[in-house]
């Protein structure tokens, strides 16, 4: 069996610092937040180039939170990609606000910058662009959109982990939001995320609002209604360990991704994934195209071989945005893409092995 994502070795491979860090949660008691959580935040948001990492409880509260702290509302309008994860749009929908949906460019599968404006109406507020599968989207372009119409950009990160967009690492703009969700580049054992950011208002405003909005060292004063978004002191611990081997785990998903490319290049039914030019892709996910989905999904999943569809049914057309009045045919490159694409085994702890032996089956 060649596993899509292999949790228990990575575990094992760095067992004695996970274990002696849990430990010392529990020996300090520290499990709501706390030292090791802040810890991680500090480390975190030194990756990523900001001053600022606020860590909670998932990647899609860390979405609501920075929508929320950049007083996104109901009423307003929020544009993103059809081609993620429904949280990215999900959260829009529950502050009341109106995801509005672009294509994707099919080489790249993010935003597509050439399909923002005429998008953009008096309600548009925000522009939420998407790191998918480990990729940046195209921000400058983005940026120039945003400045121009005055409206503001939150990245979703949630995928892309120390990926970098010209040399930058993400967000590449004021602010984005990760998930440490157990599967991903950098996951926690079990569910967290975090919002990081230049700005200190919006560190401040997040800070509050997961936390019942109390103000800092005010355990009854609350300055807004807020809500429980708080990081447990365990998956703080379990991160700033997992953060020190993120950057070998990440150079080793791009050996692997190399390796798969190099060798699918010359196969006339599979695309591999382009890495852009601009970008410093971490293959959260190794996605091809072929037309031969199901046949070769099949294929691998018989001769013991973990794959998976990223994601098979876009936004547009979900059941739960019915009511949007979308339908086939509007966005026929993101339903080119989410018919054709298939995510072949890829982490940190693949062997080149494991690797030749998919490549045997494709």
């Amino acid at each position: 069996m060649i596993p899509f994502v292999n949790l228990k070795a990575q575990y094992l491979s760095i067992k004695s610092e996970i274990d002696a860090a849990i430990q010392a949660v529990i020996n300090d008691c520290a499990f709501v937040q706390g030292k090791y959580c802040q810890e991680f935040e500090k480390n975190f948001a030194e990756a990523c180039g900001k001053p600022f990492a606020i860590g909670c409880s998932n990647g899609t509260t860390a979405l609501e939170l920075a929508l929320r702290a950049y007083g996104i509302r109901a009423g307003d309008e929020v544009i993103l990609p059809s081609h993620t994860f429904i949280a990215t749009s999900e959260v829009i929908s529950l502050l009341g606000a109106k995801p509005v949906f672009t294509e994707i460019n099919e080489a790249t599968y993010t935003l597509d910058p050439n399909d923002i404006e005429h998008r953009i109406t008096p309600r548009t507020k925000a522009i939420l662009p998407v790191h998918l599968y480990g990729q940046a989207a195209d921000m400058d372009p983005i940026f120039v959109i945003a400045k121009k119409h005055n409206l503001v950009v939150i990245e979703d990160c949630a995928q892309a982990h120390l990926a970098q967009y010209k040399g930058r690492p993400v967000p590449v703009g004021e602010t984005g939001c990760f998930s440490f969700f157990p599967g991903k580049n950098l996951g926690a054992y079990g569910d967290a995320g975090g919002v990081v950011t230049s700005s200190p208002a919006i560190a401040k405003r997040v800070s509050e609002l997961l936390n019942h909005g109390r103000e800092k060292g005010e355990k009854y004063k609350h300055a807004s209604i807020g809500t429980n978004y708080r990081m447990d002191g365990l998956q703080g611990a379990v991160l700033n360990v997992k953060l020190r081997h993120l950057p070998a785990w990440t150079e080793h998903r791009r050996k692997v991704a190399q390796m798969y490319t190099e060798a699918l290049k010359t196969n006339p039914d599979i695309t591999p994934p382009a890495e852009a030019a601009y970008a410093g892709h971490v293959y959260h996910l190794y996605v091809i195209r072929t037309p031969r989905r199901d046949e070769l999904m099949k294929k691998l999943k018989e001769n013991g071989v973990e794959c998976g569809i990223h994601y098979p049914i876009p936004l547009h057309l979900q059941p739960a945005y019915q009511n949007l009045g979308y339908k086939r045919g509007d966005f026929p490159v993101t339903e080119k893409v989410c018919d054709t694409i298939l995510s072949l085994p890829i982490c940190g702890d693949i062997s080149e092995k494991e690797v030749s032996q998919v490549l045997t089956l494709l």
